[in-house]
Protein backbone atom coordinates (compact mmCIF):
# COMPACT_ATOMS: atom_id res chain seq x y z
CA UNK A 1 0.00 0.00 0.00
CA UNK A 2 1.74 3.38 -1.02
CA UNK A 3 0.61 6.97 -0.97
CA UNK A 4 1.38 9.91 -3.06
CA UNK A 5 1.28 13.43 -1.72
CA UNK A 6 -1.92 14.92 -2.10
CA UNK A 7 -3.62 11.87 -3.76
CA UNK A 8 -5.85 9.23 -2.45
CA UNK A 9 -3.43 6.04 -1.31
CA UNK A 10 -3.17 3.55 -3.79
CA UNK A 11 -4.39 -0.04 -2.51
CA UNK A 12 -3.41 -3.17 -4.32
CA UNK A 13 -4.92 -6.03 -2.53
CA UNK A 14 -8.11 -4.51 -0.65
CA UNK A 15 -7.58 -7.45 2.05
CA UNK A 16 -5.24 -5.04 3.22
CA UNK A 17 -7.29 -2.45 4.34
CA UNK A 18 -9.98 -5.11 5.44
CA UNK A 19 -7.79 -6.38 8.08
CA UNK A 20 -6.70 -3.05 9.53
CA UNK A 21 -10.65 -2.74 9.89
CA UNK A 22 -12.28 -5.63 11.44
CA UNK A 23 -11.31 -8.99 13.22
CA UNK A 24 -10.50 -11.60 10.29
CA UNK A 25 -9.05 -14.56 12.62
CA UNK A 26 -11.63 -17.52 13.46
CA UNK A 27 -14.58 -15.26 12.15
CA UNK A 28 -17.92 -16.80 10.47
CA UNK A 29 -18.07 -14.56 7.04
CA UNK A 30 -20.96 -13.89 4.42
CA UNK A 31 -19.38 -12.30 1.12
CA UNK A 32 -23.09 -11.17 0.15
CA UNK A 33 -22.60 -10.83 -4.21
CA UNK A 34 -19.10 -12.59 -4.26
CA UNK A 35 -18.58 -12.91 -7.80
CA UNK A 36 -15.51 -15.03 -8.15
CA UNK A 37 -14.92 -14.49 -4.77
CA UNK A 38 -10.99 -13.38 -5.27
CA UNK A 39 -10.72 -11.47 -2.12
CA UNK A 40 -12.57 -14.73 -0.03
CA UNK A 41 -10.36 -16.78 -1.30
CA UNK A 42 -7.30 -14.94 -0.28
CA UNK A 43 -9.01 -14.21 3.32
CA UNK A 44 -8.94 -18.13 4.04
CA UNK A 45 -5.88 -18.48 2.82
CA UNK A 46 -4.49 -16.40 5.29
CA UNK A 47 -6.74 -17.05 7.86
CA UNK A 48 -7.34 -20.72 7.44
CA UNK A 49 -9.33 -20.55 11.27
CA UNK A 50 -12.63 -18.71 9.37
CA UNK A 51 -14.82 -19.34 7.07
CA UNK A 52 -16.87 -17.17 4.38
CA UNK A 53 -20.09 -18.56 2.77
CA UNK A 54 -19.87 -16.56 -0.83
CA UNK A 55 -23.62 -15.53 -2.06
CA UNK A 56 -24.14 -15.16 -5.58
CA UNK A 57 -27.35 -14.29 -7.83
CA UNK A 58 -25.58 -14.95 -11.04
CA UNK A 59 -25.95 -18.61 -11.84
CA UNK A 60 -23.09 -18.92 -14.43
CA UNK A 61 -20.69 -17.39 -11.61
CA UNK A 62 -22.17 -19.68 -8.98
CA UNK A 63 -21.48 -22.41 -11.03
CA UNK A 64 -17.87 -21.39 -11.94
CA UNK A 65 -17.45 -20.92 -8.08
CA UNK A 66 -18.68 -24.49 -7.14
CA UNK A 67 -16.85 -26.01 -9.68
CA UNK A 68 -13.57 -24.41 -8.33
CA UNK A 69 -14.10 -25.69 -4.70
CA UNK A 70 -11.11 -24.32 -1.61
CA UNK A 71 -11.55 -25.27 2.24
CA UNK A 72 -13.12 -22.89 3.94
CA UNK A 73 -15.29 -21.45 1.46
CA UNK A 74 -18.53 -22.70 0.59
CA UNK A 75 -21.08 -21.40 -2.20
CA UNK A 76 -24.25 -20.78 -2.23
CA UNK A 77 -26.76 -19.30 -5.07
CA UNK A 78 -28.85 -16.44 -3.53
CA UNK A 79 -29.61 -12.79 -3.50
CA UNK A 80 -28.66 -10.30 -0.46
CA UNK A 81 -32.40 -9.20 0.23
CA UNK A 82 -33.28 -13.16 1.53
CA UNK A 83 -30.15 -14.46 2.99
CA UNK A 84 -31.04 -18.28 3.12
CA UNK A 85 -29.27 -18.29 6.71
CA UNK A 86 -30.61 -18.41 10.61
CA UNK A 87 -30.40 -15.18 12.64
CA UNK A 88 -27.05 -14.50 14.21
CA UNK A 89 -25.35 -17.73 11.63
CA UNK A 90 -22.05 -14.67 10.88
CA UNK A 91 -19.51 -12.23 12.62
CA UNK A 92 -19.11 -10.06 9.66
CA UNK A 93 -20.46 -9.01 6.26
CA UNK A 94 -19.02 -8.10 3.20
CA UNK A 95 -20.25 -5.96 0.41
CA UNK A 96 -17.22 -5.43 -2.09
CA UNK A 97 -18.60 -3.13 -4.73
CA UNK A 98 -22.30 -5.22 -4.80
CA UNK A 99 -24.83 -3.18 -2.47
CA UNK A 100 -25.23 -0.91 -6.06
CA UNK A 101 -26.52 -3.98 -7.99
CA UNK A 102 -29.34 -4.49 -5.23
CA UNK A 103 -32.55 -3.57 -7.15
CA UNK A 104 -33.07 0.15 -5.20
CA UNK A 105 -36.83 -1.36 -3.71
CA UNK A 106 -35.19 -4.01 -1.67
CA UNK A 107 -31.81 -1.94 -1.41
CA UNK A 108 -33.44 -1.28 3.01
CA UNK A 109 -34.72 -4.74 2.59
CA UNK A 110 -31.31 -6.13 2.39
CA UNK A 111 -29.57 -4.19 4.77
CA UNK A 112 -32.45 -5.70 7.02
CA UNK A 113 -31.73 -8.96 6.07
CA UNK A 114 -27.44 -8.05 6.84
CA UNK A 115 -28.64 -7.45 10.11
CA UNK A 116 -30.72 -10.11 10.85
CA UNK A 117 -27.73 -12.67 9.86
CA UNK A 118 -25.19 -10.65 11.45
CA UNK A 119 -24.52 -11.71 15.59
CA UNK A 120 -24.90 -8.37 18.11
CA UNK A 121 -21.46 -6.74 17.56
CA UNK A 122 -20.75 -8.32 14.13
CA UNK A 123 -19.53 -5.76 11.45
CA UNK A 124 -20.93 -4.65 7.92
CA UNK A 125 -17.68 -3.87 5.65
CA UNK A 126 -19.33 -2.09 2.61
CA UNK A 127 -16.82 -0.74 -0.46
CA UNK A 128 -18.42 0.75 -3.36
CA UNK A 129 -16.88 2.77 -6.12
CA UNK A 130 -17.05 6.84 -6.39
CA UNK A 131 -18.53 7.89 -9.36
CA UNK A 132 -15.71 9.54 -10.64
CA UNK A 133 -12.33 9.61 -12.17
CA UNK A 134 -11.40 8.88 -15.80
CA UNK A 135 -12.13 4.60 -16.13
CA UNK A 136 -15.96 5.85 -14.98
CA UNK A 137 -15.78 8.21 -17.93
CA UNK A 138 -15.28 5.38 -19.67
CA UNK A 139 -17.86 3.08 -18.15
CA UNK A 140 -20.65 5.28 -17.56
CA UNK A 141 -20.59 5.36 -21.50
CA UNK A 142 -22.76 1.52 -21.56
CA UNK A 143 -23.30 1.84 -17.99
CA UNK A 144 -24.68 4.87 -16.01
CA UNK A 145 -24.57 3.93 -12.32
CA UNK A 146 -24.77 7.40 -10.98
CA UNK A 147 -28.00 6.88 -9.54
CA UNK A 148 -27.89 3.76 -8.22
CA UNK A 149 -24.67 4.22 -6.83
CA UNK A 150 -26.04 7.71 -4.87
CA UNK A 151 -28.98 4.77 -3.73
CA UNK A 152 -26.64 2.46 -2.07
CA UNK A 153 -25.13 5.00 0.07
CA UNK A 154 -28.66 6.51 1.05
CA UNK A 155 -29.71 3.26 2.13
CA UNK A 156 -26.50 2.89 4.37
CA UNK A 157 -27.03 6.52 5.57
CA UNK A 158 -31.05 5.37 6.10
CA UNK A 159 -29.76 2.00 8.19
CA UNK A 160 -27.95 3.61 10.45
CA UNK A 161 -30.71 6.30 11.30
CA UNK A 162 -32.72 2.71 12.12
CA UNK A 163 -30.97 2.61 15.57
CA UNK A 164 -29.96 -0.89 14.38
CA UNK A 165 -26.34 0.22 13.39
CA UNK A 166 -23.46 2.15 14.50
CA UNK A 167 -20.71 3.56 12.30
CA UNK A 168 -17.06 2.30 13.24
CA UNK A 169 -14.94 3.72 10.42
CA UNK A 170 -14.69 5.13 6.51
CA UNK A 171 -11.72 4.84 4.19
CA UNK A 172 -11.05 6.65 0.58
CA UNK A 173 -8.81 5.06 -1.11
CA UNK A 174 -7.91 3.97 -4.93
CA UNK A 175 -7.20 0.55 -6.76
CA UNK A 176 -5.46 0.16 -9.78
CA UNK A 177 -7.03 -1.38 -13.05
CA UNK A 178 -4.73 -2.35 -15.69
CA UNK A 179 -6.14 -3.32 -19.23
CA UNK A 180 -3.84 -4.74 -21.93
CA UNK A 181 -6.20 -3.26 -24.95
CA UNK A 182 -9.60 -2.47 -25.74
CA UNK A 183 -10.57 -6.15 -26.26
CA UNK A 184 -9.25 -7.03 -22.95
CA UNK A 185 -11.54 -4.27 -21.63
CA UNK A 186 -14.50 -5.34 -23.69
CA UNK A 187 -14.66 -8.57 -22.12
CA UNK A 188 -13.85 -7.80 -18.65
CA UNK A 189 -16.09 -4.82 -18.25
CA UNK A 190 -18.56 -5.10 -20.99
CA UNK A 191 -19.53 -7.84 -21.43
CA UNK A 192 -20.21 -9.38 -17.72
CA UNK A 193 -22.23 -12.83 -17.27
CA UNK A 194 -24.30 -10.97 -15.07
CA UNK A 195 -25.85 -7.86 -16.81
CA UNK A 196 -26.32 -7.30 -20.83
CA UNK A 197 -25.69 -3.84 -21.75
CA UNK A 198 -27.10 -4.18 -25.22
CA UNK A 199 -23.85 -3.79 -26.48
CA UNK A 200 -24.00 -2.59 -30.23
CA UNK A 201 -21.60 -1.97 -33.04
CA UNK A 202 -22.30 2.24 -32.34
CA UNK A 203 -21.90 1.67 -28.59
CA UNK A 204 -18.79 -0.49 -29.32
CA UNK A 205 -17.35 2.55 -31.30
CA UNK A 206 -18.06 4.97 -28.93
CA UNK A 207 -16.71 3.22 -26.17
CA UNK A 208 -13.81 2.43 -27.93
CA UNK A 209 -12.77 6.03 -29.01
CA UNK A 210 -13.02 7.21 -25.21
CA UNK A 211 -10.75 4.20 -24.01
CA UNK A 212 -8.12 4.13 -26.80
CA UNK A 213 -6.49 7.61 -25.73
CA UNK A 214 -5.72 6.50 -22.59
CA UNK A 215 -3.64 3.37 -24.10
CA UNK A 216 0.40 3.02 -23.98
CA UNK A 217 3.15 0.84 -24.74
CA UNK A 218 1.79 -1.51 -21.38
CA UNK A 219 -1.63 -1.32 -22.21
CA UNK A 220 -4.02 1.46 -20.29
CA UNK A 221 -3.85 2.08 -16.67
CA UNK A 222 -6.37 3.54 -14.51
CA UNK A 223 -6.98 3.60 -10.66
CA UNK A 224 -10.19 3.18 -9.50
CA UNK A 225 -11.59 5.99 -6.10
CA UNK A 226 -13.22 3.31 -3.92
CA UNK A 227 -15.27 4.59 -0.43
CA UNK A 228 -15.60 1.66 2.36
CA UNK A 229 -17.78 2.14 5.34
CA UNK A 230 -17.92 0.01 8.54
CA UNK A 231 -20.68 -0.68 10.48
CA UNK A 232 -21.58 -2.72 13.66
CA UNK A 233 -24.49 -4.49 14.48
CA UNK A 234 -25.94 -2.77 17.81
CA UNK A 235 -29.75 -3.25 17.90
Amino acid sequence: MTSAEDSLPLVDDELDVLASLVPLAGQRIIELGCGAAKLARSLVERHPDSHVTGLEVDERQHAKNVAAPQKGLRFVAGGAEAIPFPDASFDLALMLKSLHHVPQPLLGQALGEVARVLRLGGHLYVSEPVYGGALNEVVRLYNEEGVVRAAAQAALDAALRSGVWEPVAERRFEMPAHFADFADFEQRMMRPTYADHRIDDAKLASVRAVFEPHMGPGGAHFTRPMHVRVLRRVG
